[in-house]
This record gives structure tokens, sequence and C-alpha cells, in this order.
């Protein structure tokens, strides 16, 4: 990925069609990627621009050009497509909340050792939280019961939480040191975008969206934009909610670190899921679509399900 002399986004194949050098090693020049085996240079629309040496121009031809992918800009992120040549169908995810009136934002990226299905299922599953992020983010059960209400419909799944009490924890504390009603929201937004929303009483409002890129199969990079308006001095809330944010991250990979690991020992994955498990055969299904290229389905559907936390 570069920007050319205007400050165009691009993005190639990470191979120079000429004796298929990773182009990622080049460099810009004049406002061209140059491979830096033979200094061949590209455009943001993949097409060979130059070539050393040759004695004339570099021609039309189809076979000099590296591959591009569609990009767009928005929020400071630069969106790829990764099918040569498309329309993308739907318009990239926005960031909802940033720049919103009253509202900080932090950014992060980290990567995690899991594959994009196990990282994506894992930033939204609610169970797991009691037992690997116990102290820090909810506890043992309280034997609280929470209806938790699951919405597909095109490219998104939506859990809606209901009557639930501000989670124990620190985060918890951070969020409303005053205790409250949780309203609280998981997304997955196909392909690749996790949301978790909280929101107590009309003051504490805090949104973690992440945008997941497979850097491969069993490793997953996340850009995470946390954003929130708190009665916390926002201070002191940014100093405190990043290596805290960290802490549950670090928690987060080791395990999926195992998963994968035990994924490849065993020579693939295996799933035994309950209805507790209430995102993970959504986001299954419509990364499948994704993959396939299959149509979002426009119809509604809702499941219930309680919870005891």
């Amino acid at each position: 990925v570069f920007r050319d002399g205007a400050g165009r986004a691009g993005a190639l194949l990470d191979r120079c069609p000429h004796r298929n050098v990773p182009l990622s090693d080049g460099a810009v020049v004049e406002g061209a990627l140059e491979c830096p085996y033979h200094g061949w240079r590209f455009d943001t629309g993949g097409h060979c621009k130059h070539i050393p040496c040759l004695d004339g121009p570099v021609g039309d031809a189809r076979a000099r050009d590296a591959t591009a992918f569609p990009t767009q800009e928005h929020d400071g992120f630069v969106w790829v497509c990764p099918t040569p040549g498309a329309t993308p169908a739907l318009p990239p995810y926005r960031f909802r909340l940033l720049g919103a009136p009253g509202y900080d934002t932090v950014h992060q990226v980290v990567e995690a050792p899991g594959s994009l299905y196990a990282t994506a299922e894992n930033a939204l599953d609610v169970p797991h939280t009691a037992f690997l992020h116990r102290g820090l983010f909810r506890s043992q059960s309280r034997g609280i019961r929470i209806e938790a209400v699951v919405r597909r419909q095109g490219h998104t799944v939506a859990c809606e939480y209901l009557g639930e009490p501000r989670p124990p924890g620190v985060i918890g504390r951070l969020l409303s040191p005053s205790g409250g009603t949780v309203t609280h929201f998981d997304r997955f937004v196909a392909p690749c975008v996790a949301e978790v929303e909280y929101r107590i009483g009309e003051e504490n409002h805090l949104l973690v969206a992440t945008a997941m890129t497979p850097v491969s199969d069993f490793v997953t990079r996340l850009y995470a934009v946390v954003s929130f308006r708190l009665r916390v001095p926002h201070a002191a809330v940014k100093a405190a909610l990043k290596p805290l944010a960290l802490k549950i991250f670090q928690q987060d990979a080791v395990v999926l670190g195992r998963m994968t690991e035990a994924v490849k020992r065993f020579g693939g994955e295996q799933f035994a899921s309950t209805e507790l498990d209430v995102l993970g055969k959504h986001i299954w299904r419509l990364l499948r679509a994704a993959e396939r290229d299959e149509p979002f389905s426009d119809e509604l559907l809702e499941e219930r399900v309680t919870l005891v936390l």
C-alpha cells in the first residue's frame, strides 16, 4: 500500500510482474512504486509507467502491469477490496463516533495469533470474560439472569443484552464508578469489523470498534478505535484505558495462540457450540457468504437466549 505524488492511496499485489520480487521492498519514486530489483515503476492502478534502460516507451502490455486492488480512504484508514478490478457492493465501514462532540478517541494496532473468525468471535464473546479476564472485566457468576437478543440482517449481526448491571472489575468501575444498568450491544459487520458498545445512563458511553485484517490464516491484525464520553475526567481515562485494554488483549492473545496450536496439531478446527455462543454461528455464516461472494439476506432473523452471569 502506497501513496502516489498526489497523495492518493493504492494497493498492489506484493509481487513485481517482472521477476516476482516483493514490491513492499521498494520505494515511492516520483509518485510511483519502484521495484528494488530492476527499477520498474507502477502507479496506483498497477500500470507499469517506467522501465529503466528500455529504449522506447513502456507500451500497454498488460503482462507488465502489477495486480491492483480497489481502495477507498475514510477516517484515516485505507480500505482495500481483495478482488482485483471489483466494484465493492458496499461502502467502507465508518467509525461513527470519531470527532463526535464530547467524545475522545484512543487508537491501537495489535496482532492476534488466531484466524479472523476466532479473533472476531473472541472480541464479541461474553461468557469467557468471567474466566479469562476475571478481576479486570467481570467476575465469577453472580447468578444474574440476562436476556440476549440476537438480530441478523444484511451483512450485520448484533446482540443486545437486556437487564445487565454494570460489570464488576476495573473496567466496569472506570466506565461508571457509581454503578447502574448497562445498555450493551455486541456487533459484527461483515467482513471484518467488531463493535462492543456500552452505555450507562446518559453520560457514560463507550464504543470499541475494531477492524481486522488477516495477515495469514492464523495471524490477524486488529485496528482498534475506542471512542468514549464519560463522567470520569477524560485525561484520567486515557491514561488508564490503554494499559488496561492491552492487558485484556494479551490474555486473549495467549488463549488464541493456544487455540491455534491445537488446531494445527489436530489438523483443523472443530466446534461444539451451545445457545450461549450467541454470535459465533452468525459470524461464521456471514464470513462464508462473503468468501463465496453470495448476497447477504435482507430478512431479519431474531433469537433470544438467557444467560446467567
